[in-house]
C-alpha cells in the first residue's frame, strides 16, 4: 500500500506500543484505510524522550511491513512534560501576522526552556469573552532536540514527517469527530498509557488546558511485579486479566486497584490545577483512553474516585471500519488507538 500525500498515517509513537492509522474521508464521511500496531520494547521511549533512535526505527519498519505500507506521508505525534508546552494564554488583539513577528517574545514568559532551544506555533482561537480588546491564543513549544529526533526516526524509517502534532491535540480531533462539541460543557480527555497520561479538557468548542504527568498504566506492572514476585512479561498478562498459575484473583484485584488509585491521585491533582488557575467550573465528563482504559473496571473505579462520569473513547464511533480490516479485533483495542486515529486525521496544511 502506497499511502498517498492527501491520506497520510498517524503515527503514534508510545513508551509500550506503536500503534499507525489512515482514516479516508469522503464528503463528510469517514472511514478507517488502515489500523495496526505492535508492541515496543521497554526504554525505547520514557516521557517522550526517544533513547534509543536505531531500535526504534527497526520497530516502525517492522509495523509498516507487516501493514504492507511502502512510504509515503506522516503525521507525528509528540507529548512529554519535559519537552513539549502547551499553554491557553491572553493577548491583545491583533491579527495572524502581527502575533507572528511578536510570539516570540510573548512567549518566553510562558516557556521553561530556552526561546532559542524550542520551535513554537499558536493559534488564535478568537476574542476573549470577559476582556474588550484581548484574545485567547494556544501556544505550542516543543524542544529542538525532540522534535528532530522523531522527525530523524520517520525518516529513516521510509516515511515523510509532514505535520508534528501534540498527542493532547490528536485526542481533541479524534473526539470532535466521533462526539458532540458542546459548548457549555466541560469534557476532559484522558489518555492513560503505559508511562504517560495526557489530558486535555475541552471547553468552549476548544482546549482550555493541557498536561502530561510521567506515569501510566506501567504502575500497574510494576505493583504485580513487587507483590508476587513476577517477571515483566507475566505482570503484564495479569494485568491484561490472564489467570496465572496460583494467584489470588482477590490479592491481585487489590494490588491493581491500589495502582490505579495513584494514577486517579495524579489526575485529581491536574483538574485541581485546572480549576485553580484556568476556571473554577467543574468537569462535567471524563472520556478515557490509552492502554489502562482496557483493564477491567478502571473506568468505573475512575468514576468512583473522582465523582464524575467517565466514559471509554470509541475513536471509532463514526468512523466506519470495513470488514477486511478485522473489525472485530480492531473494536476490541479501540481505546488504544484514540491518539493515532487523531494524527490520522490531521492534513497537511491543517491549522
Amino acid at each position: 500500500m502506497l499511502i498517498g500525500k492527501k491520506t497520510p498515517i498517524g503515527l503514534d509513537i508510545g513508551s509500550s506500543y506503536l500503534k499507525i492509522a489512515q482514516v479516508n474521508e469522503t464528503k463528510g464521511a469517514y472511514e478507517l484505510g488502515l489500523f495496526d500496531l505492535i508492541p515496543l520494547p521497554p526504554d525505547i521511549i520514557s516521557d517522550g524522550l526517544i533513547s534509543d533512535k536505531t531500535s526504534l526505527v527497526e520497530a516502525i519498519k517492522e509495523l509498516l511491513r507487516k501493514s504492507g505500507v511502502r512510504g509515503g506521508d506522516a503525521v507525528l505525534g509528540i507529548s512529554g512534560h519535559s519537552s513539549v508546552v502547551v499553554k491557553r494564554i491572553s493577548m491583545p488583539m491583533m491579527t495572524e501576522d502581527e502575533l507572528g513577528v511578536s510570539i516570540k517574545y510573548e512567549a518566553e514568559q510562558y516557556i521553561p526552556f530556552d526561546i532559542n532551544d524550542v520551535k513554537m506555533d499558536f493559534q488564535i482561537l478568537g476574542p476573549k469573552k470577559d476582556e474588550e480588546g484581548q484574545m485567547d491564543v494556544v501556544l505550542v513549544a516543543v524542544k529542538n532536540n525532540v522534535m528532530d529526533d522523531y522527525i530523524e526516526v520517520a525518516t529513516k524509517s521510509g516515511l515523510k514527517p509532514v505535520v508534528i502534532d501534540v498527542d493532547a491535540f490528536a485526542l481533541c480531533n479524534m473526539y470532535e469527530v466521533n462526539y458532540d462539541m458542546l459548548d457549555v460543557r466541560r469534557v476532559a480527555l484522558v489518555n492513560v498509557g503505559a508511562s504517560d497520561i495526557n489530558i486535555t479538557i475541552l471547553g468552549d468548542g476548544a482546549p482550555l488546558f493541557t498536561r502530561d504527568s510521567p506515569m501510566g498504566s506501567s504502575q500497574h506492572t510494576l505493583a504485580l511485579e513487587k507483590a508476587f514476585d513476577l517477571s515483566r512479561d507475566d505482570a503484564e498478562k495479569v494485568k491484561k486479566g490472564e489467570s496465572l498459575g496460583s494467584l489470588s484473583a482477590e490479592k491481585v484485584e487489590t494490588v491493581m486497584r491500589n495502582a490505579s488509585d495513584e494514577l486517579y491521585a495524579e489526575i485529581y491533582r491536574s483538574f485541581e490545577y485546572f480549576k485553580s488557575s484556568v476556571s473554577d467550573v467543574e468537569i462535567d465528563e471524563i472520556v478515557v483512553s490509552g492502554g489502562a482504559a482496557l483493564i477491567k473496571g478502571f473506568a468505573d473505579l475512575m468514576a468512583e474516585r473522582l465523582r464524575i462520569p467517565v466514559k471509554v473513547a470509541d475513536p471509532f464511533r463514526r468512523i466506519a471500519v470495513p470488514e477486511k480490516l478485522d473489525a472485530g479485533l480492531i473494536r476490541q483495542v479501540a481505546p488504544i488507538a484514540a491518539v493515532a486515529v487523531g494524527l490520522a486525521l490531521r492534513r497537511e496544511g491543517d491549522r
